[in-house]
């Protein structure tokens, strides 16, 4: 074990030290994640506590950490790992480095538009494959939550596929996402997230891709001059708990969990897309001008950035990525007609 993961251990273990109490609880899961308690993911949590709870009549309690009070998420995706905390719910994009399968979550156009359609994607063969490509690593993944889409914004018009060559975006360091502006003749440029205002600014990139919410949190309407709706990104939260903390639950303790879970999934999603859509009032007051993909657009586009991200996910992910592009193919060719 390095010296960075004994670090991020110890600072774990002095936190739930200082704040559990002693528990009467049967089943006790610490759960951690990144966003504050008036966040969706952290409302789903609560309503999925009580309903646990309420189930297995006060065995099992869930004891909520946000606002990354148990650490970043490499921390807690390592504290869960090694048993110092029970669960996490972590956004895919920051597991690809822990488990390059999940990286496929990354590629452009995975989902439909439809949202039932994406998720009956979500919830059958191709999201269990995913799921369980975190067993290898001690982890039992049960779930996965939507949590927004993303767009674009830029400082150069982007109306058309056409528009985006020669134009530069900031992206999170995924060769898939590098790739997705690759194919459109765009330039993918990996930068810290705290500073993509300023390079918005002074000109370091023309663009980036976030969800709504973040783009108005961020205020990049101040600094950009165009918006197109894609909704081409999925943004999804991986529900993960330690392998040996699940399998010491009785079997019926694990149903109830995983149907709780499954239960909130569309209440999040419903506060999700209500933040989407307060986001998009906000933007709307500035000067952006914004555009939103049409049904022909948007196949245009994922026909263009597909297969060139699919390909870069392929070479990172190896056989289990085959297996789990595989799986989603012939999904999503079923789900959506193909």
């Amino acid at each position: 074990m390095n010296r960075r993961v004994l670090l991020a251990s110890a600072a774990i273990c002095a936190v739930l030290a200082g704040v559990l109490p002693a528990s009467a609880q049967e089943f006790v899961a610490r759960i951690g994640h990144l966003e504050s308690d008036q966040q969706p993911r952290h409302q789903g949590l609560e309503m999925v506590a009580e309903l646990v709870s309420e189930r297995t009549d006060g065995a099992v309690e869930f004891q909520l950490f946000p606002a990354g009070q148990l650490g970043q998420a490499r921390e807690m995706n390592e504290g869960t790992q090694l048993g110092l905390m029970e669960g996490t719910v972590s956004p895919a994009a920051f597991l690809a480095g822990f488990n390059p399968a999940v990286s496929i979550l990354d590629v452009p156009f995975l989902y439909p538009a439809d949202r039932e359609q994406a998720n009956a994607l979500r919830t059958g063969p191709f999201g269990q494959a995913v799921l369980d490509s975190f067993a290898p690593l001690g982890l039992k993944a049960i779930a996965i939550w939507p949590n927004g889409r993303k767009s674009i914004t830029s400082n150069e018009d982007i109306a058309a596929l056409e528009n985006f060559a020669g134009q530069s975006f900031r992206v999170m360091d995924s060769q898939v996402l590098i790739e997705q502006f690759n194919a459109v003749g765009a330039s993918a440029i990996a930068l810290p997230f705290g500073e993509l205002y300023t390079a918005l600014q002074t000109g370091v990139v023309d663009g980036q891709e976030n969800a709504l919410d973040t783009i108005a949190t961020m205020k990049y309407q101040e600094v950009q001059d165009y918006l197109l709706i894609s909704e081409h990104g999925a943004n999804e939260d991986i529900v993960m708990f330690n392998q040996g903390w699940w399998d010491s639950l009785p079997a019926e303790y694990q149903t109830v969990i995983v149907e709780a879970f499954e239960e909130v999934r569309p209440e999040v999603e419903a506060l999700k897309e209500a933040a989407q859509e307060t986001a998009l009032a906000a933007i709307r007051e500035s000067d952006i001008t914004i555009y939103e993909l049409d049904d022909a657009q948007r196949a245009a586009f994922r026909e263009t950035m597909y297969g060139p991200a699919r390909d870069a996910y392929l070479a990172g992910a190896g056989d289990a990525g085959q297996a789990i592009v595989d799986t989603y193919e012939a999904e999503y060719a079923a789900v959506v007609g193909e």
